[in-house]
């Protein structure tokens, strides 16, 4: 089942295209909400005692295991079947799916729902908003604190809704030609499996502080190369918008570990320091304080304005990101035909 490597470029290319275009309809099926779905069942499932470190840890892991393999192998079958029926279907089928493991439109109409309430002087709105899109205590944030926690989740964002399927994505038109069901949309929805496990279950908190251990972990895995080159896409990429890349590339060296998880200070250093803005500190989840170290420095007070920065950056990469994909994929067959 083995689809040329050009062929595959177009399709990303092309789900890049429809993310921007049409986002995540409501009312077109979505295999990434089929996911969740299946994550919630199979927690009520198996998470009935979460005060039990041992046998919590161990069904999670099952529950992470098995929904790796439904989504990758129900993943590999569509895309049989459909190359099976006719070419076109499956062009039209793997676009679709590859384009719903991106999320460019759907994170950038959240924040900038964030960014409305706070131009209206609307707090409790704005409260409301920031709350979509993390997961910490939002229901008394002050100005400058919903503007952290919206520019924060962006920044992070950045790396799991777009730049980490995109990275998947390109390691898949490799993978497919030694192993044929590790095609990029395979590995891009086996990637949102993941990631949306983590975010519905990789918590600290009961009840999932024991159950969600290992989707957590397998979750700082999955996204632990994709961080890193995805911060110096970012960082170039604010570059080249106008953002200040040497300041950025001082406060990522300095501040990138500045964070409880080992990937998300990555990005979150990025762009404070090409934003010249300070991050990071206490944020209270589900009833808990949580002290974080700080990142960047304050040299500019946080506006309204660096979230729409931030959204900069964020669109700049993933452009630079499928830039960056077609040049190696070119110079692949340029040195290939130089043999």
């Amino acid at each position: 089942m083995t689809v040329s490597y050009w062929i595959w470029m177009l399709m990303i290319l092309g789900a890049v295209a429809l993310d921007w275009i049409i986002g995540d309809p409501v009312k077109i099926p979505h295999p990434i909400v089929w996911i969740g779905r299946l994550i919630g069942k199979f927690t009520k499932l198996f998470n009935t005692a979460p005060e039990k470190k041992g046998p919590s840890r161990a069904k999670g892991l099952l529950m992470w295991a098995l929904v790796i393999l439904i989504t990758g192998g129900v993943t590999a079958l569509v895309q049989w079947l459909c190359l099976k029926i006719h070419p076109v279907l499956f062009i039209a089928v793997a676009v679709w799916f590859l384009g719903t493991t991106l999320a460019e439109k759907s994170l950038r109409q959240a924040v900038e729902n964030v960014g409305k309430a706070l131009d209206k002087g609307d707090l409790p709105s704005a409260r409301q908003q920031v709350g979509y899109l993390c997961g910490r205590d939002t229901s008394a944030l002050s100005e400058h604190e919903i503007i952290r926690a919206t520019v924060e989740t962006t920044a992070e964002n950045t790396i799991d809704g777009i730049l980490a399927p995109l990275f998947y994505m390109f390691l898949g038109v490799i993978l497919q030609h030694f192993v044929w069901f590790l095609t990029p949309l395979t590995l891009a929805m086996v990637y949102k499996a993941v990631n949306t496990m983590d975010s519905m279950t990789g918590y600290i908190q009961a009840p999932y502080t024991h159950f969600g251990y290992f989707p957590a972990k397998l979750d700082d895995v999955f996204n632990f190369p994709a961080a890193r080159l995805g911060s110096w896409v970012m960082l170039g990429a604010g570059g080249i918008i106008g953002d200040d890349f040497k300041n950025g590339c001082r406060i990522y060296k300095r501040d990138k570990n500045n964070h409880r998880s080992p990937n998300a200070g990555h990005p979150e250093s990025a762009a404070a320091g090409l934003l010249h803005i300070q991050i990071g500190g206490t944020n209270i989840y589900f009833g808990q304080v949580v002290e974080k170290p700080t990142i960047g420095d304050a040299d500019e007070p946080l506006s309204a304005a660096h979230i729409k920065k931030t959204l900069g950056i964020m669109t700049a990469s993933e452009v630079g990101l499928a830039f960056l994909g077609v040049v190696v994929y070119i110079a692949a067959i340029f040195l290939q035909m130089l043999k």
